[in-house]
């Protein structure tokens, strides 16, 4: 079964420890997961087999237990210099899936670095079994261990829930290593079926001084995308300000709740009329228990699908129903094709015309875009150009999502005049959103 590449195959088995020590950190009994490239076209000829040593501790968390976080990895550490073609993952066994994770902490090393390499020196002749006929066609390959750290420096479940739309869903409280800042303390959101990616996550603050209680901070846009999108509002400033000072307070239709911070910062740092849209009713119940949402006159949550009530809305519009701004956050959901956003099913001009008619002539769409590859995102511009009168472009800090904003009507003499003043322009000042606003760029 391992004797060639099969594109997207996926198999786990346990295999006894060929160094079990006192001082070694893993246990008698190892996990072995083995997937091979989703893309065939990809793979090189002779074949790259890499593989990853899982952190003792680690053998839990979703992005290296599950066959979706094993697929996001491969294409995650393949590069131009490496594209790997089957990513072998070894580790500790994972706890019963009925289970919740177990806690992590990573202060502690894995162990002395020498044992370590006499390690991973001892499950060579397993990755050798484990390669491709095609891999050895110039001699014995060379199996390299690539190592995969993130910003976690503790973790610790608090819910684990199932969602008829989401799937099995996580929250868990977490320490972030902000280095050279101080670590920080999150709450966050992660879904089973794209485990590599935060859903939602919001800073956690001292509910009084010495009490040792945590609450959620109302309005946190620590998610690396959020503060970017909520400064797009700086193109319509002076249309929303005018519409605050002739007593219409404006309406923002958010299509992706997740834990639900966009929407509160809208609402509580701006004052606007929010509507949010999500799909899974266990993910809007995680939103109100765990992250703080508040619902009100002002700020209302429906359980829809988004896209379709975008496409719709042509069908049903009215004056009274247009928006200032429509911000669609949503991810794709097929693992098979990495961390992307949006879904496909967003990009249809159905339903980008759907989105126009939902604004008013001054209003705005803006989407977090995470594409997979240049002529993605190059095909998605053509498709927003031929629904849209202007397209502006914001590169996020991280260097994998743009927002991209897109406007009913000509701004852009406007835009080039626009004073940083204004009440909407003083708020986004006060979140520290200047240094996105200088970035945006008409495209």
């Amino acid at each position: 079964m391992f004797e060639r590449i099969v594109p997207s195959q996926f198999l786990s088995f346990s295999f006894p420890n060929p160094l079990a020590s006192p001082g070694n950190p893993y246990a008698d009994t190892l996990r072995v997961a083995v997937a091979d490239s989703p893309s065939s076209t990809s793979n090189p000829s002779p074949p790259a087999i890499a593989a990853v040593l899982v952190h003792h501790r680690r053998e839990d968390d979703w992005v290296f237990s599950t066959a979706a976080g094993h697929f996001q990895l491969l294409l995650f550490l393949s590069s131009p210099k490496l594209t790997i073609s089957r990513l072998v993952l070894i580790g500790d066994l994972p706890s019963p899936s009925s289970s919740l994770p177990r806690p992590y902490h990573r202060s502690q090393p894995d162990g002395d670095g020498k044992l370590l390499d006499c390690f991973q020196e001892s499950l060579i002749p397993l990755l050798l079994a484990l390669c491709p006929k095609a891999a050895f066609l110039h001699g014995v390959p060379t199996i390299p261990f690539l190592s995969y750290e993130d910003d976690v420096i503790r973790s610790t479940p608090v819910e684990r829930l199932v969602g008829p739309t989401a799937g099995e869903m996580l929250v868990e409280d977490v320490e972030i290593d902000l280095s050279p800042s101080s670590p920080e303390l999150r709450r966050r959101l992660r879904f089973k079926k794209m485990p590599n990616l935060i859903q939602s996550q919001v800073r956690l603050l001292p509910e009084s001084v010495g009490a040792g209680i945590l609450r959620p901070e109302m309005g946190s846009l620590v998610q690396p995308n959020l503060s970017p999108m909520v400064s797009a509002l700086f193109l319509n400033a002076s249309a929303i300000d005018d519409a605050f000072g002739s007593g219409c307070v404006p309406w923002i239709l958010c299509v992706g709740v997740g834990g639900g911070p966009l929407l509160a910062s809208l609402r509580c740092r701006f004052g606007f009329r929010v509507l949010g849209v999500e799909a899974d009713d266990v993910v809007l119940s995680v939103a109100r228990r765990h992250f703080g949402l508040v619902e009100g006159e002002f700020l209302k949550v429906v359980v829809d699908d988004g896209i379709k009530l975008i496409e719709d809305y042509a069908l049903e519009r009215s004056k009274g129903n247009l928006f200032h701004a429509i911000m669609v956050d949503l991810d794709e959901e097929d693992p098979m094709k990495g961390i992307g956003a949006p879904p496909a099913e967003f990009l249809q001009v159905s339903v980008l015309v759907g989105a126009r008619m939902a604004l008013y002539p001054e209003g705005i769409l803006v989407v977090n875009v995470i594409p997979s590859n240049e002529s993605s995102y190059a095909n998605m511009i053509k498709l927003f150009r031929k629904v849209f009168c202007e397209l502006y472009e914001l590169k996020v800090e991280n260097g994998e999502n743009f927002v991209i904003i897109a406007t009913v009507s000509s701004i852009g003499s406007v835009a080039k005049k626009m004073k940083k003043e204004g009440g909407i322009y003083e708020k986004l000042k006060q979140l520290d959103c200047e240094r996105f606003i200088d970035r945006i760029k008409k495209i």
